[in-house]
């Protein structure tokens, strides 16, 4: 390839984090030029065959409001659609879609291609920098490009290394070369980097499983799409099928903990805590009698199934001999594998809450390489990346999600605030806002971003413009229809809730636990410019807005209140030496993190209230910054 000098983005890595950050920087009007070690790899999903899950559905909303594609395209490609964790409040209620990983590529690669986007099949090694500013990326071979920014999503390439038991494949995904230049030429200008591990498991034959012996597992019978852009979503209902481990599997298990790379003695990165492998479910949690295996298919008519809850690195035949234990897996046939991968990360505390580096202006950094681990993680940082790289070449005010804003907001807060000694997974309980971040109401609290950045066609944000003044019509009608006895008490008496005896607001009934809009009879919110999926969610986000009122005003409230340390900002050059009435612990903290704001320092693991305190006297003295 020749010296190019027209890209003003170039974006490493062509994974969810790549493609979300390329995408939405070209669709911004940005030259952007999306550089992949195989360009037939672009938009792959790597691992497990799914979208979407506990916390992860509501980050797959929220990048699809912000013009992002991943929701979209897992709606093209959907086996099985269901909501999770309904059993609980509506605050954690999660969307999941089971994917074909094959058409769900095919698809990505494609609109790459219509839209226009420029791929370049090649491996980037370093980058050229003046003046503490990125000017271009140097290609293994001698070539350059220059460019105005650059995003890094390099995922577990970087100096990847693969373990099967014994065995040691250097490698950044199996079957494919990893990439080494990296990770060395940036901590030669100074950037701190760590090693995480995460794994992946064994892919079987369709043909060998017993399939009689497991339960089926089928999706919702009305599936939502993860995408507001979908509007005709009819997808096939695959079923998985779970099976359960047993006291053989388990004993096979412990006997062979010595073939398992993780517990042979050598040492290894961390990997992550809420994933674990099946040697550490049945080495740490010995009380348990068995554990779940769901068996997924990763395509139509797949004959490969991936078996969802037996990651590992113990040596395959252990792997093959375990899994025969299980009832109905007695004649399985291995496709591949599993694996444990270690692969090189950069400390994100490095990074800006735009994930800019705060050394080198004009990098960003996004997915894996930030310590995450998940596809919904790195969408969620390739989404931000791209639209804050876009802004940088276009002089315009970054995009910062805060934490009552989005998931997405909750992520990059931990990312450069707590430590990453583990890769980061989304949990809903990482969010203290969760309320207010439901599933339902991704579009009422970010479309705001989308029409400042302009994120969206004008069709899609008038159709979600048209979705939120429903909703709230709906929710006033609620709040000041009333409704007689005759109406409603042979309802409530067959819910078995009491009687009333005389007209009251529909909204206070409506809050009583078994109630519904349906029960009520209000007339449906029909509109040409919403389709079935959109109605529905409006009833749903309307009843929600009611039932929950007393909290989300609360939790508003908290938000309201701590909003001033949030918008005090800290200089950049704000001298910490200067403040003698704290720990050197805290003041080492303050000075390798460098807080934006006091809401951040507030939020840094160990930092006290007391060492907040004696900040915000330091920040109104004349002398807080550091001396030239």
């Amino acid at each position: 390839m020749k010296r190019k000098t027209n890209y003003a983005v170039v974006v490493v890595g062509g994974g969810h984090a790549g493609l979300e950050a390329a995408l939405i920087s070209h669709k911004r009007g940005v030259k952007t030029l999306l550089v992949s070690m195989d360009k037939k790899s672009v938009g792959r999903t790597s691992c497990n065959p799914a979208i979407g899950g506990l916390a992860k559905g509501q980050m797959v909303k929220e990048v699809d409001v912000l013009g992002g594609i991943m929701g979209f395209f897992a709606d093209m490609s959907t086996l099985q659609s269901k909501t999770l964790n309904m059993s609980k409040g509506r605050s954690v209620w999660s969307p999941r879609s089971q994917i074909d990983k094959k058409l769900y590529e095919k698809i990505a690669q494609q609109h790459a291609k219509a839209v226009g986007l420029d791929v370049f099949e090649g491996e980037v090694v370093g980058l050229n920098i003046k003046k503490n500013r990125v000017c271009g990326v140097k290609l293994k071979g001698g070539d350059e490009i220059s460019c105005n920014a650059v995003v890094l999503t390099c995922g577990t390439f970087l100096n990847g290394l693969i373990h099967i038991g014994k065995k040691q494949i250097h490698a950044g995904r199996y079957g494919e070369e990893r990439s080494k230049g990296i990770t060395e030429f940036l901590n030669s200008i100074g950037l701190t980097s760590g090693r995480l591990k995460t794994g992946t498991p064994p892919r079987i034959k369709k043909s060998s499983v017993n399939w009689g012996a497991g339960e089926e597992d089928f999706g919702d019978k009305n599936p939502k799409p993860l995408s507001y852009r979908t509007k005709n979503f009819k997808p096939k209902d695959e079923p998985c099928f779970s099976f359960r481990t047993k006291k053989e599997t388990h004993e096979m298990i412990l006997e062979n903990l010595h073939s398992s790379a993780m517990y042979s003695g050598k040492s290894m990165a961390k990997g992550p805590r809420y994933c674990p492998s099946i040697e550490d479910k049945v080495y740490k949690f010995k009380q348990n009698p068995s554990h779940l295996l769901q068996l997924e298919p990763e395509w139509t008519r797949s004959e490969q199934i991936y078996v969802n809850g037996f990651s590992t690195s113990l040596s395959e035949d252990v792997q093959l001999k375990c899994l025969q234990t299980v009832s109905g897996l007695e004649r399985v046939e291995f496709i591949r594998p599993g694996y444990a991968i270690e692969y090189d990360f950069f400390h994100p505390s490095q990074l800006k809450n735009t994930l800019e580096s705060k050394a080198i202006d004009g990098l960003f950094l996004a997915g894996q390489i930030n310590g995450t681990s998940g596809y919904e993680e790195a969408s969620s940082q390739g989404i931000i990346a791209g639209i804050n790289a876009s802004c940088f070449v276009l002089n315009e005010k970054p995009l910062v999600l805060k934490r009552e804003d989005a998931y997405i907001g909750v992520l990059i807060d931990d990312l450069i605030l707590k430590d990453t000694n583990e890769p980061y997974r989304m949990f809903t309980s990482r969010a203290e806002y969760r309320l207010q971040l439901r599933s339902s109401n991704a579009d009422q609290r970010l479309l705001k971003y989308a029409k400042e950045y302009n994120l969206l066609n004008d069709e899609t944000i008038e159709t979600l413009l048209h979705k939120i003044e429903k909703t709230e019509q709906l929710v006033k009608k609620l709040n000041e229809t009333s409704i007689k006895p005759v109406e409603i008490n042979e309802r409530l008496a067959f819910l078995g809730e009491n009687e009333i005896k005389e007209s009251q607001k529909i909204s206070n009934i409506l809050k009583r636990p078994p109630l519904t809009i349906k029960d009520f009879k209000i007339k449906n919110t029909r509109s040409k410019l919403l389709n079935n999926f959109m109605e529905d969610e409006i009833l749903f986000e309307a009843e929600t807005l009611i039932k929950y009122s007393g909290y989300i005003n609360r939790q508003q409230e908290e938000i309201d209140k701590i909003k001033v340390y949030e918008e005090m900002i800290i200089p950049n050059n704000f001298n910490y030496n200067e403040i003698k009435s704290i720990s050197n612990e805290s003041r080492e903290k303050f000075i390798n993190i460098k807080p934006q704001t006091v809401g951040q320092a507030q939020r840094i693991n160990g930092i006290r209230p007391s060492d907040i305190s004696i900040l915000l006297v330091y920040l109104r003295r004349p002398f807080h910054v550091k001396q030239k």
